[in-house]
């Protein structure tokens, strides 16, 4: 079950391989410590430079059973070639509320896959965790 999962999401691989290159770039410029704010614009310079469509401060309804609670309820940070949503972090510690935050935008958005990247590290590869939307099913996705 989990390797059918897994093969599911393998069609983005590419895709995130492509953004986390482009965070190990803006991480090695600026290095760890500075305010998400930073590394959010970083981010988009970096993105643009590799012809990927992304939108930043995506807003984000929220829907309780049918019913239009708020039509900005939350924002995602960047949601790239309206499929992967970024969520930047430049904390201390990813605390386990970071990651399901991530994990709520993936369903309440209806997107596959989602990078939570903390900036506040020595080594990116040990800020970046890939959370996938196991609710996710690519023939209602709107994307494809």
């Amino acid at each position: 079950m989990a390797k059918q999962r897994e093969e599911r999401f393998e069609q983005f691989n590419a895709l995130t391989s492509a953004i986390i290159g482009a965070a190990m770039r803006v991480h090695g410029e600026l290095g760890p410590g500075l305010y998400e704010s930073a590394y959010h614009n970083c981010m988009l310079v970096e993105l643009s430079q590799q012809q990927l469509a992304w939108r930043s401060e995506v807003p984000l309804a929220v829907v309780y059973r049918g019913e239009l609670i708020d039509e900005e309820g939350y924002k995602l940070d960047v949601l790239v070639e309206d499929t992967i949503i970024l969520e930047f972090k430049s904390v201390e510690v990813v605390l386990p509320s970071h990651k399901k935050q991530l994990a709520t935008y993936l369903k309440l958005a209806d997107k596959p896959m989602g990078l939570l990247i903390n900036f506040n590290v020595e080594l990116l590869r040990d800020g970046v965790s890939r959370i996938i939307n196991p609710r996710w099913d690519r023939q209602t996705d709107t994307t494809q």
